[in-house]
């Protein structure tokens, strides 16, 4: 007899049975603590300890997505188990060269009116994705995502039954419209209509249809009940990094008949409790191709990256050492000879700059209006999350035909979902460690362009540290080089003293 039993739930979950003193040993194998729990108030209040427990010892349910992860479990305790036959997958092999003549010659896929040749780390993901049906694509901005999803899209398309629907997901509105807008470039010279297959869903849109493919906002569907979700057979979760929030869980926790379960996204958070949960929503992490690696190849602008470290009096480093890390991040993005460097240098970049900050108030209109009175000739946009789509819209067409615009923008909208193939320089404003906003962000400039050879990044820090003291910004700073290293980015780091700006 084994020690484990395995058997389905649903698409979601898989049940495991074993013996008490074995499900407390699995329950703890399967508890991690959330990165920065002291600060939130849960834990400060003594309501929640700080951890995520992903094996329910009480229902005996675990991720369906985690399987490999129970299996490494019991491997290295030298422990049995018993798989129940409907867990054995359906998923099929397709040979790499039967695969490239099905897009090549069925799909006959363009964009721009051009014929479009499927690249190697593609055919790759797509081969992957349809051998294990459930999976995580781990592929960097740039390495053409949605040509992914749209093959994918064309496959599973073909499993489906009468009923059955297939559900795209993500973050924004305008990604809505733009991966309808990609899918009907790629299909225009197929036997396909994108208009008649795929139903948009976002505020004001109706979230039912005939149609076969819905491409949705999760902010439209996830309060839906979970009968809406019964006849979904396959999914994508586009920039699938968001997918730890509750109310994207709670989308594809709701889809119990949708055994095909495929994400996207360009970076993780490097946390392996954040991993751990996407992977259990869809499945295993796969390395389809890095940043790096579509520079080499030609297929991405290469990058450079200064990383300017800025000096202060040490006045300033005294008056700094008392500040917590909100009241530094103030102190900061109002400091005049900091923001005049900012203005300078967007001023003295040639090509399109983008100037990304965190806060809109006292610094991106602050920003706004210095560059605005320094350099009226030129033209300059200001994109928050008050900012309307359909202008957001504008400002990119308005970047794609121009060389010297200057655009300050929020981090949150314009490090996710958009590129600006004339984007040639970025400058990071606001101080930030985030792997993902940090990759994201990179990401958006790198697209290939006749009128960009190089994209060029700006990271400005900030050095307020005094005797053994080393300030909050300064060690965020920090952290991002190691992600150019960890990266393989071509970067300079450098000193500037403010004391003569």
């Amino acid at each position: 007899m084994s020690d484990f039993t395995v058997t389905e739930v649903n698409s979601v979950d898989i049940r495991i049975e074993c013996e008490r003193g074995l499900a407390k040993e699995l329950s703890d194998y399967f508890t991690f603590k959330v990165p920065g729990h002291k600060f939130m108030p849960s834990y400060r209040n003594k309501v929640w300890d700080g951890t995520i427990k992903m094996y329910n010892i009480y229902g005996q349910t675990l991720y369906a997505g985690l399987m490999p992860y129970f299996m490494k479990f019991c491997e290295d305790r030298k422990y049995s188990f018993s798989v129940s036959p409907e867990l054995t997958s359906d998923a099929k092999s397709v040979p790499i060269d039967h695969l490239r003549k099905w897009i090549d010659t069925e799909l006959n896929i363009h964009a721009n009116n051009k014929k479009i040749e499927v690249h190697d780390h593609q055919l790759d993901a797509i081969q992957h994705a349809i051998s294990k049906n459930r999976c995580l694509l781990l592929s960097p901005t740039g390495s053409g995502k949605s040509l992914i999803i749209y093959c994918l899209v064309r496959y599973y398309e073909s499993l489906l039954k009468e009923n059955e629907k297939m559900l795209i997901i993500v973050p924004t509105t305008s990604l809505v419209s733009q991966m309808y807008n990609d899918f009907k470039d790629y299909s225009e010279h197929a036997d396909w209509d994108a208009e008649n297959k795929c139903h948009m869903i976002f505020s004001g849109k109706s979230k039912t249809d005939d149609k076969k493919i819905f491409i949705s906002t999760w902010q439209s569907i996830y309060k839906m009940p979970a009968d809406y979700f019964k006849n979904f057979r396959v999914v994508f979760g586009d920039e699938c990094h968001l997918f730890k929030s509750k109310s994207l869980t709670s989308i594809m926790t709701k889809l119990q008949n949708c055994p095909y379960r495929i994400g996207t996204t360009g970076t993780l958070d490097g946390t392996l409790t954040h991993k751990l949960v996407i992977e259990g929503l869809f499945g295993s992490v796969y390395n389809v191709t890095s940043t790096k690696d579509l520079i080499d190849k030609d297929l991405l602008s290469k990058l450079k990256i200064d990383s300017i470290l800025l000096e202060y009096t040490d006045e300033e480093k005294k008056e700094a050492k008392k500040l917590k890390y909100q009241e530094e991040m103030d102190w900061l993005v109002k400091n005049e000879k900091r923001n005049r460097f900012i203005k300078q240098l967007a001023g003295t970049l040639k090509g399109n700059t983008l100037i990304l900050f965190q806060f809109v108030e006292k610094h991106g209109k602050v920003l706004n209006d210095m560059i605005k009175k320094e350099y009226p000739e030129r033209d300059v946009f200001f994109i928050y999350g008050g900012t309307e789509v359909e202008i957001r819209e504008q400002v990119r067409k308005v970047a794609e035909t121009t060389n010297d615009a200057i655009i300050i923008a929020s981090y949150g909208t314009f490090s996710t979902g958009v590129s600006i193939r004339r984007l040639h320089n970025i400058i990071f404003a606001s101080p930030s460690k985030s792997r993902v906003r940090v990759l994201q962000s990179i990401g958006r400039q790198l697209r290939k362009s006749e009128h960009k050879d190089t994209a060029r990044l700006y990271d400005i820090g900030d050095d307020l540290s005094w005797k053994s003291y080393k300030n909050h910004t300064l060690r965020h700073f920090l952290e991002r080089i190691k992600i150019y290293k960890s990266e393989g980015f071509n970067f300079k780091p450098m000193r500037m003293k403010l004391e003569n700006i």
